[in-house]
This record gives structure tokens, C-alpha cells and sequence, in this order.
């Protein structure tokens, strides 16, 4: 970034803060935010959303009009040079007459990778990039990973007392009286199903828990959340709150045929059951997530018990881990740790720590498992 000016920060922080909203409304697309400046005043800004089809850099261009010409444009990816459902913004920012590019990261699709830099630079263009990188790349690290490999972001989410028991292990019947974690991590958790295209559950915390697993946030979306459950033998109860409020948005994945009695039963309440590989006596998670990356999917949120966790985990398959801690010794290890997988005999990961976050009295670490941005 030797060409990089004072102002350059504040203005991609800005380009960063509209990407944000695109959250849940730009999907299958990347989150990009776009701000032109010219004479220290924003003159165009704008983000992306599936359902506006115009790319952010298009829609900051046209609020500019003619104040566009000799602006800079801050992006917090990569213009792309190539025509899709819109033509490429490469042209549209070399017929505008911008002077200058700054862009925080390269698109992480490889076919496609610096391909619109290099056309901006041999059009004249200024272009500086790397500014706000990390945070863009962490906006964007599930479509990162779903262009790269056809398979969605996985990220283990769960709640534990401090000697990493879960809600299985509480006495109570009542789901509300089963509940670990503080009400204001539970609303940050509403906030992790937003931002997530679809949610992963096991038959055994739908049977213990009786959960919905819709996205409460009150925001916007362009599609619904999809709820996901594997269920070996279709024990799922027609009387769940899952099904009951199954539309079209809540996927079996299961060892039986969609033609046995059971799945007849679910399809008829709205509940898609799909029929998958087995591995061992349950559903392969590889080849669910094979399924759902086909489908679309590029972010997947999972909160599930141990035993799914820890079959994600020992199969190298999850990417992230966010594990909220509440300040409760239960003493009395009856179930197997959050993150657990039966039968491990070593380490299962390790993890390069992110962020540590407080939620009133409890607090979560997240951690990666994997570089997303890399191939593997």
C-alpha cells in the first residue's frame, strides 16, 4: 500500500460499514459496499443486494453522475471484469472517468482473482489494495470458501458450563429451565442465524430440546433461514415445533428412503427429506455438506449436541468454533463435553484463536480452524 493516503482509512471503514448490509440480502453474491469520494466529500455510495441486481460500485456511480469523474472509488472488494447477471464494473468505473481504486482484498474466486485490478492499471487507473483486508476478509470468508470448494463455512456453535457441560446435562425438562447461556448472548446468537444461510441440528437436541431454530433478529432477508437435521431412522416428531412450522425450509437428512412411510408423512407437512450415504449408522456429514453447497448454501451455522460436533470435528470438517462459557460449575459430568467425539484418542484441532467477546455475565471464544481463504 505504498500509495496509500490519510484519508484512504476512513473511507474504506465507511465502504466496510455498507457492505454490512448486504447481510443476508446479497446471497448467493459477496457483501461489497462502495463509496466515491471526490474533493474530500462523498459524491455516490452504495451496497449490493441479490434482489437490486446492481453491483455496489454501479449504484455508487450513478448517485455520483457526473461528480463521478476524477473521484476515487473505495471498495471493499475487488471490481469484477467479467458479465454475469450485470455487465463488468471495470467498465462502468473506466467510462465514469475514475482517477483512483482503493480496494481492501483480490476476490478470492482464483479464475477471476486480480483480473479487474490489472484491467484498471493498464486503463491508467490508480489502484491501491490491502487496506481493511483482514476485516474484509472475514466479512466475506463464506463465499470465499463456497467458490473455492463447492461446500459451506461450518461453524460449530455451542453453549457450556466452565467444565464444558452442556444443556443435556441439566435436570430440568423444561427447555427455558435447560437454558445455559445469558439471555444477551442468546440474542447475539439471533444475530449468528441472520447472517447464516442455513441452521444444522441432530435428531437427538430436536428430541431434548424441542427447539424452532428460525432467525428472530427482525431483520431483513432475501431468502429464509434453512433449518437442517440429521436423522438416521426419521424420528423427527410429527409434533415438533419443527415441523409444525415447516414452509419449505426445513431439510431431513436421512438413511431411509423418501418413499418409506415416515418421510411420506414428513413430505406431507411441508418437510423436504433427501436420502444420503451413510458412515457408520448416521448420515455422512461430508456428503451433507456436499449436498448443501449445491444447493447454495455458503454459510452453516451448527448447534448441535456432542456427538454431531464431534463426528464435524474428527472429520476435519468444520471451519470455525464459537463456544460462550456462563460462569456455572455443574459438577457432574453425565454427558460428554460440548465438543467432544466419542472414542477420540488425540487432539481433534486446534484452533487459531479470533476474537474474545463478552455477553453479559458469560463469555465466547471463537477460533478457526482453517485459513478459508486458503486451499486444503
Amino acid at each position: 500500500m505504498s500509495n496509500a493516503r490519510p484519508a484512504d482509512e476512513r473511507w474504506i471503514r465507511r465502504a466496510l460499514e455498507l457492505a454490512r448490509r448486504g447481510e443476508a440480502l446479497a446471497h448467493p453474491n459477496p457483501m461489497v459496499g462502495a463509496v466515491l469520494v471526490r474533493g474530500g466529500r462523498v459524491v455516490g455510495e452504495g451496497f449490493h443486494t441479490w434482489e437490486g441486481i446492481k453491483h455496489a460500485e454501479i449504484l455508487a456511480i450513478e448517485r455520483a453522475g457526473r461528480k463521478a469523474r476524477g473521484s476515487t472509488l473505495y471498495l471493499n472488494l475487488e471490481p469484477c471484469c467479467h458479465s454475469g447477471r450485470t455487465g463488468p464494473c471495470t467498465d462502468a468505473i473506466l467510462a465514469a472517468g475514475i482517477r483512483r481504486v482503493v480496494a481492501s482484498m483480490a476476490d478470492p474466486n482464483p479464475l477471476v482473482s486480480g483480473k479487474g485490478f490489472r484491467k484498471l492499471r493498464r486503463a491508467g487507473v490508480e489502484v491501491t489494495v490491502g487496506m481493511g483486508e483482514a476485516e474484509a476478509r472475514r466479512l466475506n470468508e463464506a463465499f470465499a470458501l463456497w467458490i473455492r470448494r463447492r461446500r459451506p463455512l461450518v461453524t460449530l456453535k455451542t453453549a457450556a458450563t466452565l467444565d464444558g457441560q452442556i444443556s443435556f446435562a441439566l435436570p430440568s425438562r423444561r427447555p427455558r429451565e435447560r437454558w445455559i447461556s445469558s439471555q444477551a448472548s442468546r440474542h447475539y446468537v439471533q444475530r449468528l442465524r441472520h447472517g447464516a444461510d442455513a441452521i444444522l441440528t441432530g435428531i437427538d437436541t430436536v428430541l431434548a430440546d424441542n427447539p424452532l431454530l428460525t432467525d428472530r433478529s427482525g431483520l431483513p432477508r432475501a431468502r429464509p433461514l434453512l433449518r437442517v437435521v440429521m436423522d438416521s431412522r426419521l424420528r423427527l416428531p410429527l409434533r415438533s415445533q419443527l415441523v409444525r412450522t415447516a414452509a419449505d425450509d426445513l431439510l431431513v437428512f436421512t438413511l431411509r428412503s423418501p418413499d418409506c412411510p415416515a418421510a411420506r408423512r414428513l413430505a406431507k407437512r411441508g418437510v423436504r427429506v433427501a436420502r444420503v450415504r451413510a458412515r457408520g449408522e448416521r448420515p455422512d456429514p461430508a456428503a451433507v455438506l456436499a449436498e448443501l453447497g449445491r444447493l447454495g448454501i455458503l454459510s452453516l451455522l451448527v448447534e448441535a449436541g456432542p456427538r454431531l460436533n464431534g463426528a464435524l470435528l474428527a472429520r476435519g470438517l468444520a471451519d470455525k468454533v464459537l463456544l460462550f462459557y456462563s460462569p456455572r460449575i455443574l459438577g457432574r459430568p453425565t454427558v460428554p463435553l460440548a465438543l467432544a467425539a466419542a472414542g477420540a484418542r488425540q487432539p481433534l484441532a486446534t484452533l487459531t484463536l479470533g476474537e474474545l467477546q463478552r455477553f453479559g455475565p458469560d463469555f465466547a471464544v471463537e477460533g478457526y480452524l482453517r485459513d478459508v481463504y486458503r486451499d486444503h
